[in-house]
């Protein structure tokens, strides 16, 4: 298990022009917005990983089973009717942003939100700032 290849891995793939093919206006602009606050609160830059994510740092995962893998530290996927938010980091001031967030969905370490208006977006700047700092000191 410990060298099985993780299936999404970072690529050299552009992430204006994957931004770009987003057919959905509202889920364009949204994820547009969502890079900026991203970018801004993390202090990296965008890198495509796999064909549909956009991901923030860089970070080596060690599992007690032997499996390792590079992964982003933060990222987000417009799919389908939401956007998917890799940044459900489990520190300790995490409850506390999301209490204030507004409108989401939970599942595993992923966060969703059907559209940009349904949550705070300086809540959602405080969550990913507090979340990049803690991942990226525990890791």
């Amino acid at each position: 298990m410990a060298n099985a290849k993780n299936k999404t891995q970072l690529t050299d793939a552009s992430v204006d022009e994957f931004l770009d093919s987003i057919s959905d206006e509202r889920q364009q602009s949204d994820s547009r917005r969502v890079l900026v606050i991203m970018r801004n609160a993390t202090g990296e830059e965008a890198k495509m990983w796999g064909p549909a994510i956009v991901g923030f740092g860089m970070r080596h995962l060690k599992y007690e089973s032997g499996r390792e893998m590079d992964w982003m530290i933060l990222g987000f996927s417009p799919r389908k009717g939401k956007i998917t938010f890799y940044v459900h980091s489990g520190s300790p001031n995490e409850s506390k942003f999301l209490e204030k967030l507004g409108k989401y969905k939970i599942s595993g370490s992923c966060l969703h939100i059907n559209k940009l208006t349904d949550i705070n977006e300086k809540v959602f700047t405080e969550l990913i700032t507090d979340s990049y700092g803690f991942i990226k000191n525990t890791s």
